[in-house]
């Protein structure tokens, strides 16, 4: 296993893996909302962010996305999920950054529990614009250092 810094040629595969995992964990919003999204994360959210993939015998099994403090994504493939690689991600970006903020749907709650697990906690309750679906904001922040 090993996560290095996305690259041009991980597009494709990325966003392949997005879209599956995407699906599979908001299965409570239409498949078509997804299918619509790719271009856009193809065009716009992946190069603003600064992702991390992680792969697996030359396979890529799990990425994750971050805005300064904000995480923007962290899907693994469901093929690969229950392996440990989505802590493995976060705890690859926390040693880099002091504090983030996520949103997570609320009905998402494998992620919610998820985060919890990683030390996140609900920081307020939202509702996304685009599907109408309430959404946690989730922050966590690094121990100060004794």
């Amino acid at each position: 296993m090993q996560i290095r810094l996305m690259n041009e040629e991980d597009m494709d595969a990325v966003i392949s893996l997005w879209l599956a995992a995407s699906e599979q964990a908001h299965h409570f919003i239409d498949g078509a909302y997804w299918q619509s999204k790719q271009e856009d994360m193809r065009s716009v959210y992946l190069p603003m962010a600064e992702s991390y993939v992680l792969e697996n015998e030359g396979e890529i099994a799990g990425f994750i996305s971050v805005v300064q403090h904000l995480l923007a994504a962290l899907f693994v493939h469901p093929d690969h999920q229950g392996k440990g690689y989505g802590r493995a991600l976060m705890e690859y970006v926390k040693e880099r950054v002091p504090k983030l903020e996520l949103k997570v749907y609320k009905d998402n709650e494998n992620a919610i529990h998820f985060y919890e697990r990683q030390g996140f906690s609900v920081l307020e309750e939202t509702v996304d614009e685009e599907t109408g679906q309430a959404e946690f904001v989730m922050g966590w922040q690094a121990p100060e250092p004794s």
